[in-house]
């Protein structure tokens, strides 16, 4: 019932609506006009009154964008998405590629909520896993994995910082670190294990994580996959009846739905619906993704040297975001 001023720089990237744009700080939910624009890395001043979790009645009084080199890097690579490739593609590639979900239309932003795959547009786990094995793969090629593994490392917190450090990200990072020491350090990863550190230091960091929407899902999703995504693929895999299907479509279908297992009641009590055709969705799109961020990552990066060079190669993608667009207006 407070008034307050709120002083913060935004560690997450905002969410725009028709009319409004989302963003968490301090443990409270915003809810601002459009414009002026807020970005991830800006310091805002904002003033509203506490209520239920949210700060209502808020005002943004002063909003300073970041000077950071890495904030700077990451909206010159978001400015070359919207440059090379039409709306709302160009969106979904930023999205997928850096978790920059403030430039998705507000209807495609409803459309994913609905369907159960809005993870995939925003700084996800999934993202720094498909990352580490790309940064692993190339570096591999050049060097002995020893020497490889500590620059795969370095590349994963890069990314966790260029990305915006949320929680599924640091939780990633972290199991990525860990993950990868152990490797080094020659002795078999334990997933299970990483994920248990993982979570005690960033509680130990951040206490207040416990009670984090994206913490639990991103936590629950983990350890479900761990839980249940073995026995999941055994079932499908000794079935004749699914013998047609693809392997991809079967690993990405055991997988979501393991996940879906311990997510599902957290969707629930936190935004009151759940879809339950999510699993068949989100195996029809994932094999997109890591396609999608190569691409987008390449294209990215070339684009800061060679712009027309980029547009040629984000324009790749196009039929990969063509299709997942069309599943999700499908379906929605």
């Amino acid at each position: 019932g407070q008034k307050i001023r709120i002083t913060s720089r935004v560690t997450s990237e905002p969410i725009r609506y028709d009319r409004q744009q989302g963003l968490n700080l301090l443990g409270l939910r915003i809810y601002l006009a459009l414009f002026p624009e807020i970005h991830y890395g800006d310091e805002a001043v904002i003033e509203g009154v506490v209520e239920e979790g949210k700060l209502t009645e808020a005002v943004l009084v002063k909003v300073e964008p970041s000077k950071g080199y890495l904030e700077v890097l990451r909206r010159k690579i978001l400015n070359i998405y919207q440059t090379s490739l039409p709306e709302p593609h160009a969106s979904l590639v930023a999205g997928i590629t850096l978790g920059a979900k403030s430039s998705l239309p507000g209807n495609l932003w409803e459309k994913l909520k609905k369907t159960g795959t809005a993870h995939v547009v925003v700084a996800s786990g999934m993202n720094v896993t498909i990352t580490a094995g790309f940064l692993m793969t190339f570096f591999a090629i050049f060097l002995p994995r020893r020497r490889a593994i500590p620059l795969a490392i370095a590349g994963i917190w890069l990314y966790s910082l260029i990305s915006g450090l949320e929680a599924p990200i640091i939780r990633a990072a972290i199991m990525g670190t860990i993950a990868f020491t152990v490797q080094e350090l020659g002795r078999v990863a334990q997933a299970w294990r990483a994920l248990v550190y993982s979570a005690a230091i960033m509680l130990l960091i951040k206490p207040d994580w416990l009670v984090d929407v994206g913490f639990l899902l991103s936590f629950a999703a983990t350890a479900s996959i761990l839980l249940f995504e073995k026995r999941i693929r055994g079932f499908i895999e000794a079935k004749r009846r699914f013998k047609f299907l693809p392997q991809f479509f079967k690993q990405d279908f055991s997988v979501t739905l393991a996940a879906q297992v311990g997510v599902t009641p957290i969707l629930f009590v936190s935004f009151g619906y759940f879809n339950m055709l999510s699993p068949i969705i989100n195996a029809l799109i994932l094999w997109t993704i890591p396609l999608i961020m190569v691409i987008g990552g390449i294209g990215g990066l070339v684009g800061l040297v060679i712009p027309e060079l980029a547009r040629l190669i984000l324009y790749l993608s196009y039929p990969l975001t063509w299709w997942f667009i069309s599943v999700i207006e499908i379906f929605s």
